[in-house]
């Protein structure tokens, strides 16, 4: 959703549906056909630093790349427009003679789990063994309908549609038995990777392998939408389960690639000096001691960066080497004068006093009921709050890492560990000048994405170079590339008033939100918040307030805006859930009865008409409302839980906090235990989330937590700021994580059982970390963190004394 709108908006389209005129044979032609076919990755790694895990010498891949097309009668069963896209079979099935089934997913690995939920939603539907399914990943083509591995929805637009594939490759592969036998297909049954037929005669051996009937059935063309018959949920084998990773063993034997560890026969490192400021360019350089470094082979100019930046490399030098540490080491010799840009005076701390002050004055009206104004002056008690959160960096464990290599014939193939290979086969395109047919891109896995690899800047700068070299050529960046020349999520300032009457209910809730757009880096000059972003925690406020508005104030930015995970909920949420408990205090009501009052009566929001353009994550309302009874019951399920109301000790506190988001809902309690001096443990959370069908729970589980402590750590420690338009932090000593130490002694979740359709899972649990444990702090200590982060990088204790209390 997030990719689409906005490369629709500044950087042309990315297809919505695929546009399969040659899918893969059911029966196993999709490894070596086609123009668009890669061999298998193995054909190009050695062994490198995981080859001391399974041995000396010795590299077990754990990704094959799924290629080209065969049969072109493969799409004539009609699947190619269903809910979700092409849900031809071949193009996701591949079962071999010996009963192996290839699932091929068209979205990208990043520790999520992805490969396994798109397993297990075909294998269930097909009825697979689950012994004989493996994973190959896609390439990045249209053929797919959307890859962009964002917006917490792999599973939520390819659920129905995967699910039919399955079902129509098991309808297909009944049909071959059934013609084999002289039957009719009803007198069949696939079950567990076996076809049984009528009788059950043991000398007419009327059963075959799904191997044996392979062939067979790839020469059929699949049945029609409306003659597939998909399995009840009660009969579902993997779905609901928390069926085992594909990918975790193979990660623990040191087997699978990710971005990083991909090599070329031939392949050079390149790192790049890039410029110190957004928009900045190279005015001279001079490379004779980068030359001298021992194993630099030579350096290379990209080409300046322009308005709008969209996801073009930034500019500057290339240093290429024989490896990397010698790149890195050349870097460092190298000897750049720089044109600073239009960004050199962007200091984040003016900058945040600037934000302040617009968040405090009057703004552009974006939802609006009954009469605030009014209500507000009204109002027996009136509560007013401001809120800043910064810049922050997705900052995964892997920073991002590209290989090119260009062919005779002026072709590109990349490997990358990217979230969005269509948009990095478009941009290596655009920035090659080379048409996108002649751009192959490979998917690694991903050590981390948060958003960051959605942007395939790193992409090109390797097209680029290995265009000029004449070379494979790897692309690396450090940490501190990745922190200091990135794509931040943005910084915001908002203001709140509340209004309360003589009984303490609320009766005007007024928002105001202020932040430079995502929508700048694609569209020069973009300073208002976009209705995309809006709809992430502000436009969508539940609230059941009688006068209740959004308004606007604009901002220019200085650096790369980008996603992150749970983008504008972050912030929202952050603001939006610590100000109720702010109106909960000033009311002297219990902070999660509170809560539930403003959520109020089980009804269902649309935002439209409020005046507001809402989108509802891209997926129509009918099928997934804004539904209040859903948030509530989450909140009353995390505060029963964490046994809300007990009695705690001096200093200790518990925070609730709830969320809707990407069409999931959140609530999740959190309790501290804080010592005089400000230090900070964090005794427990309790996360419940309604996320309707999930489809693994042992995944969703890990991603509850993951999602709440990553929300946490960026709370308690994240800040990206800035000076003369050069970002401050360069590592982990400047950009803090939570560390092992500091993580909750007790952590509990709760994924609400379910039959309405999938929502997000990745995402949703993040935005109601912060402001649960902000809430969760005052309850402790009276103090009240407006302003994140809470801690920063260079203290290790709340700073208690110099926050102002509620």
């Amino acid at each position: 959703m997030f990719m689409n709108d906005l490369i629709a908006a500044g950087m042309g389209e990315t297809p919505a549906t695929a546009k399969n005129g040659a899918a893969k044979d059911a029966a196993g032609g999709n490894r070596a056909e086609g123009p668009l076919a890669t061999p298998p990755l193995s054909t190009f790694l050695t062994v490198g630093r995981r080859g001391f895990v399974v041995g000396a010498g010795a590299f077990a891949v754990g990704i094959a790349l799924a290629g080209g097309p065969a049969r072109a009668d493969s799409t004539a069963g009609g699947l190619e427009t269903v809910k979700g896209g092409d849900a031809t079979p071949s193009l996701f099935i591949d079962i071999a003679e010996s009963g192996e089934i290839r699932i091929t997913c068209h979205r990208s690995e990043m520790g999520q789990q992805t490969w396994t939920a798109m397993a297990q939603i075909i294998a269930d539907e097909l009825e697979a063994p689950w012994e004989d399914v493996k994973i190959v990943q896609a390439i990045g083509h249209p053929r797919y309908g959307d890859q962009n591995t964002d917006g917490s929805r792999s599973v939520r637009w390819n659920f129905y549609r995967l699910r039919v594939a399955g079902a129509a490759m098991r309808s297909m592969l009944e049909q071959a038995a059934a013609n084999q036998w002289g039957v009719a297909r009803e007198e069949v049954r696939a079950r567990d990777g076996v076809v049984q037929g009528p009788g059950m005669v043991p000398f007419l051996n009327r059963k075959a392998r799904y191997g044996e009937l392979a062939a067979a059935a790839a020469a059929l063309p699949p049945p029609a939408e409306d003659e597939i018959t998909l399995k009840d949920p009660s009969a579902w084998r993997y779905i609901g389960t928390a069926q085992s990773s594909l990918t975790i063993p193979s990660i623990a034997r040191g087997e699978g690639t990710f971005g990083m560890d991909v090599r070329l026969p031939d392949m050079v490192y390149a790192v790049v000096a890039r410029p110190p400021q957004v928009l900045g360019k190279v005015v001279s350089y001079d490379d004779a001691a980068a030359l001298e470094t021992p194993g630099v082979i030579r350096t290379a100019r990209l080409p300046d960066a322009t308005d709008p930046v969209g996801f073009n490399p930034l500019g500057g030098v290339a240093v290429i080497a024989s490896d990397t540490w010698s790149a890195i080491q050349g870097r460092y010799a190298l000897q750049v004068e720089w044109d600073k840009g239009p960004n050199a005076d962007y200091d984040s701390a003016a900058f945040e006093s600037a934000l302040m002050e617009t968040a405090r004055q009057p703004g552009e009206t974006r939802r609006a009921r009954g009469d605030v104004d009014a209500a507000l002056a009204a109002a027996e008690t009136r509560v007013a709050a401001d809120y800043y959160a910064p810049h922050l960096s997705q900052s995964p464990m892997e920073p991002p890492a590209a290989t090119a290599r260009w062919t005779d014939d002026g072709k590109v193939e990349c490997w990358a560990c990217v979230q969005a290979p269509q948009a990095a086969r478009s941009t290596v395109a655009a920035v090659c000048g080379v048409p996108e047919d002649d751009v192959t891109i490979n998917v690694t896995w991903l050590g981390g994405g948060f958003g960051r690899k959605s942007k395939p800047d790193f992409v090109a700068e390797a097209a680029l170079i290995a265009r000029e070299v004449g070379r494979p050529v790897k692309v690396v960046w450090t940490r501190e590339d990745d922190l200091q020349h990135g794509y931040n999520h943005t910084v915001s300032a908002q203001h709140l008033e509340g209004g309360l009457d003589a009984d303490g209910a609320c009766t005007a809730f007024l928002h105001r939100t202020v932040f430079p757009p995502i929508v700048s880096t694609f569209q020069s000059g973009a300073d208002n918040p976009s209705w995309m972003e809006l709809q992430l925690g502000a436009s969508d406020t539940p609230f059941d307030t009688p006068n209740l508005r959004l308004e606007t104030g604009r901002a220019p930015a200085h650096l790369r805006i980008g996603w992150l995970r749970s983008v504008a909920n972050v912030y929202h949420a952050f603001a939006v859930q610590s100000f109720v408990h702010e109106l909960a205090a000033a009311a002297g009501r219990d902070p999660k009865d509170f809560l539930l009052e403003m959520i109020g009566a089980p009804r269902r929001i649309d935002p439209n008409e409020e005046g507001a353009e809402y989108a509802n994550y891209g997926d129509p309302l009918d099928d997934y409302p804004v539904d209040t009874g859903r948030l509530a019951h989450v909140v009353r399920k995390a505060a029963e839980m964490a046994e809300w109301g007990r009695k705690t000790p001096t200093g200790r506190g518990l925070g609730v906090a709830a969320h809707r988001s990407f069409l999931s809902y959140v609530a999740t309690v959190i309790e501290v235990d804080v010592a005089d001096d400000g230090r900070l443990s964090i005794e427990g959370v309790w996360s419940a989330m309604d996320a309707g069908t999930v489809v693994n729970t042992g995944h969703a589980r890990s991603q509850m937590e993951g999602g709440a402590l990553y929300g946490i750590s960026n709370a308690l420690y994240g800040e990206i700021s800035a000076k003369n338009g050069v970002v401050d932090q360069d590592n982990f000593p400047s950009w803090r994580v939570m560390r092992m130490a500091e993580a909750p002694r007790r952590f509990e979740t709760h994924i609400v059982p379910s039959d309405a359709p999938p929502g997000g899972v990745g995402e949703p649990p993040t935005p109601p970390a912060a402001p649960a444990l902000a809430n969760a702090i005052y309850a402790a200590t009276g103090v009240r963190f407006r302003r994140l982060p809470m801690i920063g990088a260079n203290r290790d204790t709340l700073p208690l004394g110099q926050v102002g209390d509620a």
